[in-house]
């Protein structure tokens, strides 16, 4: 049902992203594509209920929200949106975000929902977890696919561990600029690759930590070297290359400023 929902979502947000502005389809597909967008994400809040990632389930009921509220001022052409809201076109942000959500999204859904290239990705970073532990003088051992071993202690590789949620938010967010190609490929530079690069580091360090148990016991060991260390310089490293990537790229700011002061001007008038 949710893939059912989510592949002709992204399809009608990539035409959207490719049709010329001056075509009034432009909005019904983009419409189209965020309100079937808003179903993909208002099925995903009781997976997060059943595994106790109450985050997620609000982020999920947002962006839901969110997906519907665009969905239905691009199908209805709200006059909010045709204007400018403090000096900022909201057309042009909304558009801006649509192919920021149609190539991310796609980025995504792609290693996450197709068997292949998910075993693929995958098996890639363990191979290179494996190479990288190596280079630090770390025993690594190969126990299966993805499966490693650090002084008998076992560690899966997940999707999770391959960065491709803040890869693939990058890349939405650097093709949805309406700027040269080479200032779009200097900011994939130095995202896109960069966040590959640590995570990996980012790998050996919490398998090394737990196998070693570098905090105590395994567990504890585990938990704060991913949970608290690695998190902790994940934010870090995300916001410093936000704030490469949006010097390289200011449009992008224009693209959120937008949007917040759209959501702003419906949330007042409601209020």
């Amino acid at each position: 049902m949710i893939e059912q929902i989510l592949w002709p979502a992204l399809g009608l947000l990539i035409a959207a992203s490719i049709i010329p502005q001056e075509k009034r389809i432009k909005f019904t597909v983009a419409g189209a594509g965020w309100a079937l967008f808003s179903i993909h994400w208002a099925l995903q809040w009781q997976h997060y209920i059943e595994v106790g990632d109450y985050v997620n389930v609000l982020l999920t009921v947002i962006a839901s929200i969110g997906s519907l509220i665009l969905g239905f001022l691009l199908l209805k052409r709200d006059r909010r949106i045709m204007g400018n809201i403090r000096g900022v076109s909201t057309i042009n942000s909304i558009f801006m975000a649509t192919t920021a959500s149609a190539f991310g999204g796609l980025s995504y859904f792609a290693f996450s929902e197709i068997n292949p290239l998910n075993q693929w990705l995958i098996t890639m970073v363990t191979d290179q977890t494996v190479w990288l532990g190596s280079v630090f003088g770390i025993v690594i051992t190969r126990l299966g696919t993805n499966l490693l071993s650090v002084n008998g202690h076992r560690v899966e590789i997940i999707l999770a561990c391959t960065a491709i949620e803040s890869m693939a938010l990058f890349i939405g967010i650097i093709a949805s600029a309406n700027a040269s190609f080479k200032r779009m490929a200097m900011a994939f530079l130095v995202s896109v690759p960069i966040i590959y690069g640590l995570n990996l580091i980012r790998n050996v360090f919490v398998i090394d930590a737990y196998g070693m148990a570098w905090f105590g016991d395994p567990e504890m060991s585990f938990y704060i070297a991913h949970t608290i260390i690695a998190k902790a310089g994940s934010l870090v490293a995300l916001f410093l290359i936000a704030y490469a990537v949006m010097k390289i790229l200011p449009e992008i700011i224009d693209m959120i400023d937008g949007i917040i002061n759209l959501f702003r001007s419906i949330f007042k008038n409601a209020g």
